[in-house]
């Protein structure tokens, strides 16, 4: 059994410290009272079905704090999750949260192999070895998605560490005797490819859901159907019957901001498509916008905020963008977000009783569909032809 200390209690923090409690003592560290008091109460401040009933029904040795410098003491690995924000104002990756946890680290002298979960640029791990004296440090990139991350750790598509030791072996193993896969593909890189592999891999995921978006784009603008086209086209195996489902835009905790800093890491290396993936969000909810605006409704509605289904989250929702652009035509704008404890949203007046909300709407705008919405379909402008997120 290893001691192992994750640093941040997020989507990527929370299921790996759920995920390798299971065999091991692992102390989850946040910088919430509220977080850590509910992981000791076994209760998940995140939504994740999976998550909600292993810490209520499983034998995790889990615990949770606010204290790193005294969590870490006779640690064998230690996990970094925090958030690393896309900052417009430098156009980067903010890792400040990252190298702060790394500078403690540091100062404590720990013996503790320690791996970066959270997303960081390429080239990070190399800078952050040339500045601070450590034992071991490695990146070992995630694959999560928002609403399933306990699950996509169970059942990993790969694992990947960058880095070529025994230690690097020693946590892949970790990972992997968790999960209820029965074989899971390792590989080990160097730490530059592990960036890499992580940044290209979302952007890849943000092209696709681009692509499948401008099909749509086309088709709403040339009076065709969406759902055979994209049925045709997915026909081909080469292509496959998967990701394909049209929205509003790419959005969450990672495709937007991760690639914008690959195409910061281009710099001065040619591309063409890299940039168009980044833009293509902007193009996507401007139509949208227009679209809407042209049924000259007086009042639209926001139907949840969220990114998907079964998600809380709805940072850079592709949603809110479209709200906005529809405010500006001057349009009445109004949310309905359970979640939502404010009066307004970007000005926008939140209401709380969904069949006032129904009432009042003359078109109600949602990202995916849901049966609280089957009475007013008539009413109901969304582009997700396949009811799947």
């Amino acid at each position: 059994m290893m001691k192992i200390v994750v640093v941040g209690l997020g989507y990527v923090g929370l299921s790996n410290a759920v995920l390798l409690a299971q065999h091991n003592e692992v102390i989850g560290i946040d910088i919430s009272d509220e977080r850590v008091d509910l992981v000791n109460a076994r209760r998940s401040p995140i939504l994740d079905q999976d998550l909600e009933k292993f810490l209520v029904e499983k034998k995790l040795k889990l615990s949770a704090s606010t204290n790193l410098e005294e969590a870490i003491y006779g640690a064998d690995f230690i996990i970094i999750s925090t958030p690393t924000n896309y900052d417009e104002s430098i156009n980067f990756f903010d890792t400040s949260s990252v190298e702060s946890v790394i500078a403690t680290l540091s100062d404590c002298n720990t013996n503790a192999s320690i791996i970066v979960r959270s997303t960081i640029p390429v080239g990070f791990i190399d800078e952050i070895k040339g500045q601070y004296k450590l034992n071991s440090i490695m990146f070992c990139p995630e694959f999560l998605r928002e609403g399933t991350a306990l699950f996509d750790n169970l059942y990993p598509s790969r694992i990947i560490v960058g880095e070529k030791s025994k230690q690097a072996e020693i946590f892949a193993n970790l990972l992997a005797e968790a999960a209820l896969k029965s074989k899971v593909d390792f590989l080990f890189t160097n730490a530059r490819e592990a960036e890499a592999i992580k940044l290209f891999s979302n952007a890849y995921l943000a092209m696709r859901v681009a692509f499948f978006n401008e099909l749509d784009t086309y088709a709403l603008a040339s009076g065709m159907e969406t759902c055979d086209i994209i049925a045709g086209v997915c026909l081909d195996p080469r292509v496959g019957d998967h990701y394909n489902n049209p929205s509003f835009g790419f959005g969450g905790y990672c495709l937007p901001k991760d690639t914008k800093q690959l195409l910061v890491n281009y710099d001065n290396v040619p591309q063409n498509i890299i940039s168009a993936i980044v833009n293509a969000n902007s193009t996507r909810k401007d139509f949208l916008a227009e679209y809407i605006v042209s049924m000259q409704p007086k009042v639209v509605g926001i139907y949840r905020l969220s990114m998907k289904t079964n998600s809380d989250n709805f940072r850079e929702s592709s949603i809110v963008g479209l709200m906005k652009r529809i405010k500006e035509k001057g349009i009445d704008v109004v949310v309905y977000e359970p979640t939502l404890k404010l009066d307004e949203f970007f000005n926008s007046k939140v209401i709380e009783d969904l069949r006032s909300f129904k009432v009042m709407c003359d078109v109600v705008i949602t990202n995916r569909l849901s049966e609280e919405l089957t009475d007013i379909m008539e009413k109901v402008f969304t582009r997700d032809i396949f009811n799947e997120n």
